[in-house]
């Protein structure tokens, strides 16, 4: 299978990479800096360099030509709303646009449980932020294409334990970056699995087991 992953220089980006690789998949992406390239490179990842909020759909689609499914991990993690626009809103429809015109019919959306953050005191950009990540669900489910919307709970680094919740409502708890890479990876090669939103935390489940019991 060919993936390409949009943020596969961010966490998660870079573990589903090593993960799919380890799968024997082709792996490609978007990076902002050479060096960037350099180094997913020497990791069996084919990346471009390029600033996506001033990509263009159509350069953009020529890069996801011939790709079997798209994941779009990058996020901006609430920072100033300018960079959120740009990444987590303008970014994703772009891809999606993108995707449609590339004749690819799979994208993956790695987003956020709407009530993450609803227990802070949360400032304005961050309040803006969760508000762009859900109008961003709502047009990615609306789309046409097998899209599937992955909102994982609070993400942590620590090492992934292989277990898993995963289904249409979780609480929001945490969960090790690894574990959400490789519950994508899994998912990734489930193509029955298409047109849902699942949440994802910390669970008991081993993750071929949590996500074959979403099957429809």
């Amino acid at each position: 299978m060919k993936v390409f992953i949009l943020g596969v220089s961010g966490a998660v980006g870079r573990l589903l990479a090593d993960d799919l690789s380890e799968r024997g998949d082709a792996v490609s992406g978007l990076v902002r800096r050479d060096e960037q390239k350099f180094e997913l490179s020497k990791r069996g990842v084919h990346a471009s360099v390029g600033q996506l909020a001033d990509m263009s759909v159509d350069s953009l689609g020529s890069m996801l030509r011939g790709v079997d499914a798209v994941v779009y991990t990058a996020r901006s993690n609430g920072g100033a709303r300018d960079v959120t626009a740009a990444i987590d809103g303008e970014g994703v429809i772009r891809a999606l646009e993108a995707t449609t015109l590339a004749g690819v019919h799979r994208f993956t959306l790695v987003s956020v449980m709407p009530e993450a953050g609803r227990d802070q005191d949360l400032s304005d950009d961050e309040g803006f932020y969760f508000a762009v990540k859900k109008l961003v669900d709502v047009t990615v489910s609306q789309s046409d294409l097998d899209w599937l919307i992955l909102r994982p709970s609070m993400l942590i680094d620590r090492p992934g334990i292989g277990s898993v919740s995963l289904g249409p409502a979780q609480p929001h708890d945490e969960i090790a970056r690894e574990d959400v890479a490789a519950t994508l990876a899994a998912l990734l090669h489930e193509p029955r699995i298409r047109r849902q939103i699942l949440e994802l935390t910390q669970g008991s489940t081993p993750i071929a087991f949590a996500v074959s019991a979403n099957l429809p």
